[in-house]
């Protein structure tokens, strides 16, 4: 399948609109927003689509990079980064930096729902600059002047997407992406924890069932 008819609004978190929250992962913060005095963290949702080249991934050298768009600078960015890095290399490929006959592109969103029912606002990781998204309609505004801590009954989502493709361009050979919500206070929380396990359920049982979406707790 080619890779431009590969669109991650056919992945279960994520509509066309970019930041936009699925209705299912809103029905799911709606019902956990209000009772989060205690920790909660939500399974990962993973979906994951297969190129025609599968006896090409799982090998070889490959290089790890911020997917176009995202803020490659972020140190954040670069957690989630080396989480995937980590996760490739357990399978058999060999991370290198420059240049690689493929290429992992990694696309980050993390964003904190406030308990008081507030706009979902960017936290930082993902593009270069932030911004508060009204899920309901789309809107998108600049996060200007928000207090972007969460406090701990406020629920963090973080989304990864990642890209596996040849260096030289064509078709895609893999992609996938993995969501969960957790509250802040919660094991999860925090970035690292967040990116280990993202990372650690996307890429288990690499390639994945192409076009299946699985939730792994």
């Amino acid at each position: 399948m080619a890779a431009t008819a590969w669109h991650f609004a056919r992945l279960g978190f994520m509509k066309t609109a970019p930041g936009l929250l699925a209705p299912a992962l809103a029905v799911a913060l709606v019902a956990t927003l209000g009772a989060c005095t205690t920790s909660f963290v939500s399974p990962v949702e993973v979906t994951r689509f297969t190129g025609s080249e599968p006896h090409l991934l799982g090998r070889g050298e490959i290089v790890v990079r911020a997917a176009p768009g995202q803020d490659s600078a972020s140190l954040e960015n670069r957690v989630f980064e080396d989480a995937v890095a980590a996760e490739l290399t357990r399978l058999g490929y060999t991370v290198v930096k420059g240049d690689a006959p493929q290429v992992a592109e990694v696309r980050v969103e993390r964003f904190v729902m406030q308990a008081s029912g507030h706009s979902p606002v960017s936290v930082g990781v993902g593009a270069a600059s932030g911004s508060a998204v009204n899920p309901r309609h789309g809107g998108v505004g600049a996060a200007v002047g928000i207090d972007l801590t969460p406090r701990p009954s406020d629920q963090v989502v973080t989304q990864m997407r990642v890209m596996i493709k040849p260096a030289g361009g064509g078709d895609a050979l893999w992609e996938g992406g993995a969501q969960f919500n957790a509250t802040a206070n919660s094991n999860y929380g925090s970035v690292d924890a967040a990116a280990g396990r993202l990372a650690g359920a996307l890429f288990g049982g690499f390639p994945g069932q192409s076009g299946e979406t699985i939730r792994v707790r």
